[in-house]
């Protein structure tokens, strides 16, 4: 069986990192695996650019300049949306022909427009497409932010200058309606919320739609001891440690400034005044407007792509914390139970996955710093409660290579039989 996994890039993002564990849990399962990308940054033999690096910029670009025009010239939301106007025909690719079945992940930002997606669709090949995010289900953002015009006809969108009833996100969705709705795809959800919103679509009501999670390699993620992570860190034994990572750790939608004022509130409590540390992992676009609002002491770590140095993070904080206000998935999450650390997260989206409520973690049921604050004190509170062994064991259960790998495979040789 021959899979082509075809995702933006191979690094950098929640979709890379998923759909590139995919593809090895594949591999080490017998699948030949192929991955077709825009921008590739690894030197894996078995990955390939679609196209020459400066073309890939050109097609971002000018699809980036279209969505600017058609805003009125505004930066705002700018990577917000996305409306899959450039692309590449990867039909044309050896990898394409050469495929038994084609698994389309993130996509966006030049690598594929909907154009040469509906070459895809009409190209004979089974095609599974993995949702990272809203946009498969929706016009052009990629989290809808509590709207549900998708769920009829997009039309009037928040994200752009000028909403209105034939605005940019109309127009989008009329196209992806004639793309999509004949389509015959396997979509896959990698949580039970997003197969909701996606069942609830217009564009995909009706269709096969799957929920299979994200897989983790559980060799590299291991459980550490707490202490020695410390030292190897150079982070305090004598404090509690909460945890906080994402790509970009001030990105509006993951609740930075929300855990900020949590903390706050805990140092409001005699038990955790001075005694919290705040740790956080990713890239900081803009230093000068987060480091002054932590209000405890913090270690910053920047970027990290080392499975080991992410499994000493894990094992040496006491909670990992999920502030943001949607989750497709939760991958730090998932990460953290297979390192020994209890995650705690709004329970309105994907994190309800990932998380038991009490037994493999804390669910914080509103949206607000004071219900935040809760759920890290109960986390930080229950101590040995909930064993660290435990939580790697509902990880492996779960997330491992084989058990993924076993469902992807269950789905492709049902699409080959037909």
């Amino acid at each position: 069986m021959k899979v082509l996994i075809v995702n933006t890039t191979d690094r950098g993002g929640g979709a890379a990192i998923a759909a590139r564990r995919l593809g090895d849990a594949l591999s080490r399962a017998g699948v030949e695996v192929t991955m077709l990308v825009l921008d590739k940054y690894g030197d894996d033999s078995r990955t390939f650019a679609v196209a020459p690096h400066w073309k890939g910029r050109l097609a971002f670009l000018f699809e980036r300049l279209m969505i600017w025009i058609e805003n009125g010239f505004s930066r705002k939301n700018l990577f917000k949306v996305s409306t899959a106007a450039t692309g590449f025909d990867i039909t044309a690719t050896a990898a394409f022909r050469e495929a038994d079945i084609v698994h389309l992940h993130w996509v966006n930002q030049g690598l594929l427009s909907l154009r040469s997606i509906d070459r895809i669709f009409r190209s004979g090949k089974p095609v599974v497409w993995t949702m990272h995010d809203m946009w498969e289900c929706t016009s052009i953002c990629h989290h809808a932010y509590g709207c549900d015009r998708f769920k009829s006809a997009c039309h009037d969108c928040g994200f752009l200058r000028y909403p209105s009833r034939h605005d940019l996100s109309a127009r989008v969705f009329r196209r992806k309606m004639e793309v999509f709705r004949p389509a015959s795809v396997t979509w896959v959800a990698v949580s039970r919320w997003l197969a909701r919103q996606a069942r609830e679509s217009a564009l995909l009501a009706g269709k096969r739609v799957e929920v299979i999670p994200n897989t983790l390699s559980l060799s590299q993620f291991e459980l550490l001891d707490r202490v020695e992570s410390r030292k190897q860190l150079s982070l305090p034994l004598d404090k509690r440690i909460v945890l906080f990572g994402a790509v970009r750790v001030d990105d509006p939608i993951k609740g930075f400034p929300l855990l900020m004022e949590a903390l706050r509130l805990l140092l409001d409590r005699e038990e955790y005044r001075g005694r919290i540390h705040l740790v956080f992992f990713g890239r900081v676009k803009n230093p000068q407007e987060v480091y002054p609002r932590i209000p405890v002491s913090y270690t910053d770590v920047g970027w990290v792509d080392n499975p080991r140095q992410m499994s000493r993070l894990y094992s040496a904080a006491d909670v990992a914390v999920s502030a943001s206000y949607y989750e497709t998935f939760g991958q730090t999450l998932a990460e953290a139970q297979a390192c020994g650390c209890l995650p705690v997260s709004f329970g309105n989206s994907g994190q309800a996955d990932i998380i038991r409520h009490g037994e493999t973690g804390y669910l914080v049921p509103e949206h607000t710093a004071g219900s935040l604050a809760e759920g890290i004190a109960r986390a930080l509170e229950s101590g040995g409660s909930i064993s660290r062994e435990r939580l790697r064991a509902e990880a492996l259960s779960r997330y491992s290579e084989e058990a993924i790998a076993r469902q992807y495979q269950q789905v492709y040789s049902e699409l080959l039989s037909k």
